[in-house]
């Protein structure tokens, strides 16, 4: 079986400066599975990293609203990717078994689109587990 691989989505956006603009990410479209839940990071200190962690049966796409967030992923087989998100109609896709850490500009908002409802139990937060998981 061949893993998925994190990868940039970019999202229809429609609107004027005028105006302002409005971006749509659908379920099993733009977003490439079922949404079960939908939560948002925001007032994280520069200096803080979030995440360092790895979903065993999640897949996510994380979208900063505002701000800037700095993503970096691995995957089991060692294949790392960094990611810039700096526009809101850009997310990017995790998924399931991806180690990922994340650093935020000080106005960061981060959206996170989820498969899955939160479950402690589907977390694997110890490098070591993450790397040795079968």
């Amino acid at each position: 079986m061949v893993e998925k691989q994190p990868h940039l989505i970019q999202f229809s956006s429609i609107g004027s400066p005028s105006l302002g603009y409005l971006s749509v990410g659908e379920g099993m479209e733009s977003i490439p599975f079922s949404i079960a839940r939908v939560y948002w990071t925001y007032y994280t200190p520069q200096n803080v990293e979030r995440g360092g962690h790895a979903n065993i049966d999640k897949e996510l796409v994380l979208v900063a609203v505002s701000g800037t967030i700095t993503v970096h992923t691995e995957m089991r087989d060692g294949s790392n990717a960094s990611f810039i998100l700096d526009h809101p109609a850009t997310g990017l896709y995790i998924p399931k078994l991806c180690w990922h850490r994340m650093h935020y500009s000080h106005t960061a908002v981060q959206m996170v689109i989820a498969s899955n409802k939160y479950s402690e139990a589907d977390y694997i937060r110890d490098y070591k587990t993450f790397k040795s998981w079968k």
